[in-house]
């Protein structure tokens, strides 16, 4: 990559020659993070209750791996890219809110999944976006449980890596198939961390009308193939691009 793309982005426009470049160097950094998560949630399931903190409610859990892998990426980014600006998922939680420039931004989410995570359910990825010109441009997803790496950059497709293989490109089907109706689809849902009477009732209604017969009595009822819960909203995604699944509600 040009040593104009490391010094100075504010009057530079990026290239496909470097957005290829920083998908590379983001695909590294993404697995380098995957080795951490994988020691946290390994650490976690040896250690006693007193070192799990509770997170937003009782299912969904957070440790200090969240902003351990944060601040990995945020540092890696900053030596490699120093003008580059950085969104972290943790610490803009925790309130440090940079405004959106026209200038590349990385937008990181270090543990999706966090809930999995804890429970060492195989189900939780590092998301990493690229964002230039308040619009995306390159995004990395990778899951360090099952060694699955979704990729791809603006206009250029996206991609499947699994281990070592060839990647593949997305959608996996070489044709994808029509989706006639509801009944054919296989359809996303996550319960939320919001998990008050009026929240839980409104989404267990709207679950119950997706799945539900509507010639047994269900008022609405659409009788979906099947709902998944993953508990991943990036992985969510990332299947929907893949094929695997038809809808993330």
């Amino acid at each position: 990559m040009s040593d104009l793309v490391t010094t100075s982005m504010v009057s530079t426009e990026l290239t496909s020659a470097d957005l290829e470049s920083i998908l590379q160097s983001t695909i590294q950094l993404a697995k380098t993070a995957g080795k951490l998560i994988l020691e946290g949630s390994q650490a976690i399931q040896w250690a006693s209750d007193n070192n799990v903190n509770e997170k937003k409610n009782a299912v969904d859990l957070v440790t200090e791996y969240d902003v351990r892998v944060e601040e990995l990426v945020r540092k890696e980014i900053q030596e490699k890219y120093p003008h580059f600006r950085f969104i972290g998922e943790e610490s803009y939680s925790a309130g440090t809110r940079p405004p959106l420039t026209d200038e590349p931004t990385y937008c990181v989410d270090p543990i999706d999944g966090t809930t999995n995570f804890v429970h060492g359910f195989p189900f939780a990825c590092i998301s990493l976006g690229l964002i230039y010109k308040r619009r995306p441009v390159l995004g990395v997803i990778y899951n360090p449980f099952l060694d699955h790496l979704y990729s791809g950059v603006k206009g250029q497709g996206s991609y499947l890596t699994r281990g070592s293989a060839p990647p593949l490109r997305l959608p996996l089907s070489s044709q994808p198939k029509p989706l006639p109706s509801l009944s054919k689809a296989v359809i996303a849902v996550e319960w939320g961390s919001d998990r008050c009477e009026r929240t839980i009732a409104a989404k267990a209604r709207s679950f119950a009308r997706l799945a539900g017969n509507p010639v047994q009595g269900v008022t609405g009822g659409k009788m979906t193939h099947s709902l998944r819960s993953m508990g991943s909203a990036a992985l969510n995604f990332a299947m929907v691009a893949q094929g695997g699944l038809d809808l993330y509600w």
